[in-house]
């Protein structure tokens, strides 16, 4: 490929041929910083890559506002805005290559099309509001949020170019006298005081691009900059033609004063009492999904003293499909916050649930096998998702086990029917302590850990009765391997403990156990500990459970970590220079002692990986979802799902799952690497809040089954994603 020519002169009318290992294609246009090309990685990714001016490259102050843009784009890269997969701002034409989006800018569809409709804006804003809270989160205010970098992709908008954006602990200011932004979507105190600007300024934006899309013209108008300028200022805006349903929103976010402007965890609030229909994908072909009818349960059980008595559980019915809608790639995630109540377990053999969920599933499709029928429960009764309060709300986590989903929310462990999520059974907790995680099953009972993690209660999974229990609080680590149960002292000390009985049957000390946990995985016998040395060595070392005897142990190169085993050999995944960056799979067979090593085309953020055959599929913090052949040796696909921080991933050798933090279960063709089907959004009452980790949906015999923030359990058929 020759090099790309550009109609100027000087240094800027031969563009390279390269940024990095990333090979230019196409220009995709040119801002005040730089070219923008469309441009492939060596595996053959497509991303867009900015390559500074030449004129700018040789300007020291630039090159530190350039260090700066890479620095903010990356620290708010995710769902609502374009990843940074590279970049090199030392280079001597800096750039930064983002994952590339196709998709029109807001200013192009709005000059194409004209005004939009208000559904299209009510979601319009909301998408632009999530991208500001997770702008905001990390501590970055953009500073030039205008409908030119507003990129309309299929799944939402996404707010790029932080080219003048600023950290607050940013030590570059703006200089005095020196006006930063574009007039006709600058706030007042952009005018009147540059240097403290804050994340208010992008709420003003966000304001007047909300008029542009309404009106294809801007609150304040006029040819002059000046005028428009004292018109921010000084007058009100005009909002003619702005829906009135959202008029006073934008009314309130063109507020004169930074502290009178709402937030944007404010905004997504309101604009779900504006139409509670509303949903946020606004660009994506429509999708097919079953309307939103939802009866609360009633009545009161599981607590200690409950004066009325548990009723019969009733069959769910299955919601009549009714029509097409869009549901969204990303919304915020949410905290669950675990407690619970006191100790009691009810058997349910009747016919009506209390706490079940009129709606009957969760947007599934009314076409499945004639056997199954999706569905949706909420275990515990009045639960309305996560949140801080006790009681037993919160996102269940769940475990299959025979025909049944043994699930623990917020101070309570329920066994539902997996046919049709029919509560079997609930238990609930003692001591205001919740479960850490799903039950795991061992020794022919479900496990259950406090959130303290400080008792252990073992569970008939057929009744709910309590077997055992047993104290932890002299044992921070706790792990399940087959029918035994490895306790960690704080010593190093590991007692193996039949997990059936609860008795302890070996303690002995395990060789290069240097923090107290193991590494254990499904139908693998053995369990592992793994630790890395500082010479850049990773030691495996893996343990009989039943014994606590040594089988091996090995010392490989790099620094590993261990997320599987398949065919009698680990999968591994390599620890890149930068914290928390994934740069390579390795499969390693303890028995020949040979490696394999497959370099990922782009290093991910925080992946977490799962095993399925000779597949390894990761997913990182940003949406990246990325394929692994291990027999052939190669990545086999990339995915950018927009799916921020999303669950560890779920295959069935068909079908890739995992869940969202808004409660939408998705799925990826598991060779094409193609997005195929998505449940409907599953807010929680607090969906201005961060969950720290999402369960891992379940996928057993064609159906999946997960949990959502608003505290149901659901059940699809996962033969037909793109029925949901």
């Amino acid at each position: 490929m020759t090099p790309q020519r550009n109609t100027g002169a000087g240094a800027e009318a031969e563009l390279p041929e390269y940024a990095g290992h990333y090979r230019l294609e196409e220009r995709l246009g040119s801002g005040g910083m730089g070219v923008v090309h469309l441009a492939r990685s060596t595996s053959g990714m497509k991303v867009a890559v900015k390559v500074v001016h030449a004129q700018f490259a040789r300007d020291p102050e630039f090159r530190g506002r350039f260090h700066q843009e890479v620095a903010a784009a990356r620290r708010v890269s995710g769902a609502f805005t374009a990843p940074v997969v590279d970049a090199d701002p030392e280079a001597e034409r800096p750039w930064m290559a983002t994952l590339f989006i196709p998709g029109s800018t807001l200013a192009e569809q709005v000059k194409r099309n004209g005004p939009m409709r208000s559904g299209e804006l009510r979601r319009l804003m909301a998408g632009l509001a999530e991208a500001l809270r997770d702008i905001h989160r990390v501590g970055v205010v953009h500073r030039d949020l205008k409908p030119s970098n507003v990129l309309l992709a299929e799944d939402g908008p996404k707010v790029i170019d932080f080219g003048i954006s600023r950290p607050k602990d940013s030590e570059l200011r703006t200089e005095t006298g020196k006006l930063i932004g574009t007039p006709p979507f600058m706030a007042p105190e952009q005018f009147r005081r540059p240097r403290e600007v804050g994340p208010a300024a992008d709420i003003f934006a966000l304001g007047s691009v909300m008029v542009h899309a309404a009106t294809g013209r801007g609150p304040f108008d006029s040819d002059s900059p000046y005028v428009v300028a004292y018109q921010v200022v000084h007058d009100e805006p005009d909002l003619t033609g702005v829906p009135g349903n959202l008029a006073p929103l934008v009314v309130r976010c063109l507020a004169k004063e930074p502290e009178d402007r709402p937030t944007p965890d404010e905004l997504m609030r309101e604009l779900r009492s504006v139409a509670a229909s509303y949903d946020t994908q606004a660009f994506i072909p429509s999708q097919r999904a079953l309307e939103e009818t939802e009866a609360e349960p009633t009545g009161s059980e599981g607590a200690e003293g409950a004066e009325e008595p548990a009723q019969a559980p009733a069959r769910a019915e299955a919601r009549p499909r009714s029509r097409r809608r869009r549901v969204a790639l990303a919304v915020g995630a949410l905290v669950v916050v675990l407690s619970g109540g006191a100790v009691l377990a009810t058997q349910l053999p009747g016919e009506n649930d209390p706490g079940r969920d009129a709606r009957g599933d969760a947007g599934g499709s009314q076409s499945a096998s004639p056997a199954f029928t999706p569905w949706s429960t909420r275990p515990a009764k009045g639960s309305t998702g996560a949140g801080t309060g006790t009681g037993t709300g919160g996102m269940p986590q769940c475990t299959y086990d025979a025909r049944r989903l043994l699930c623990v929310q917020s101070g309570l462990v329920s066994a539902l029917d997996a046919s049709d999520g029919r509560v079997l059974w609930r238990h609930v907790l003692t001591d205001d302590d919740g479960p850490s995680q799903a039950p795991v099953l061992s020794g022919g009972l479900a496990q259950v850990i406090t959130h303290s993690g400080k008792r252990m209660e073992a569970l008939d999974p057929a009744s709910g009765v309590t077997r055992w229990q047993r104290d932890l609080s002299d044992y921070p680590g706790v792990r399940s391997v087959g029918g035994t149960l490895l306790l960690t002292a704080a010593d190093d000390t590991v007692t193996g403990v039949d997990a059936a009985t609860g008795k302890s049957v070996w303690s002995r000390r395990i060789p290069g156990l240097d923090e107290p946990y193991f590494t254990a995985f499904p139908k693998d016998p053995l369990a592992y500990v793994s630790s890395t040395s500082d010479d850049g060595r990773t030691r495996i070392t893996a343990v009989d459970p039943a014994t606590g005897k040594v089988r091996w142990d090995e010392r490989l190169s790099g620094t590993l970590r261990l997320v599987g085993t398949t065919d009698g050999s680990l999968v591994l995944l390599s620890q890149g220079a930068d914290y928390g960056t994934v740069d390579a799979v390795v499969r390693y067979h303890p028995q020949d002692k040979v490696s394999l090593r497959v370099k990922l085309g782009v290093a991910l953020q925080e992946a977490q990986a799962t095993v399925q055959g000779h597949r390894v599929y990761l997913l990182a913090f940003d949406g990246s979802l990325v394929a692994v052949d291990m027999a052939l040796g190669k990545q086999a696909w990339s995915l950018q799902t927009a799916v921020s921080r999303g669950s560890v991933a779920t295959a069935d050798g068909e079908h890739v799952y995992f869940s969202a933090a808004d409660g939408r279960l998705l799925a990826v063709d598991s060779e094409k690497g193609k997005l195929v089907g998505q449940t409907a959004l599953r807010l929680g009452a607090n969906s201005d809040e961060v969950v720290a980790t999402l369960p891992a949906p379940e996928a057993v015999d064609g159906h999946v089954y997960a949990g959502a923030p608003d505290g149901t359990v659901f059940a699809v058929d996962g033969r037909d994603p793109a029925d949901w």
